[in-house]
């Protein structure tokens, strides 16, 4: 893995934890009644799943090889 790879696997991990915990305080509230929690987890989901996309995408760059498209 190049130094990128890892900053971007650290950065969607990071991203993954504070979305999940923003997710659980959202839930201990009131998310249908409540402005604040409705927000909060509309944020956590964003942020979970940005977080699950990034850390993804970026182990899967650094673990497959190119497709070679010429090759019959």
């Amino acid at each position: 893995m190049t130094p990128a790879n890892l900053l971007f696997v650290a950065l969607g991990a990071l991203s993954a934890i504070v979305g999940a915990a923003l997710l659980v305080v959202a839930l201990r509230g009131a998310p249908g009644t409540s402005k604040r929690s409705t927000a909060q987890l509309i944020g956590g989901m964003m942020a979970l799943a940005f977080g699950l996309i990034l850390a993804g995408f970026a182990i899967a760059y650094a673990t497959t090889e190119p497709y070679d498209l010429n090759a019959s």
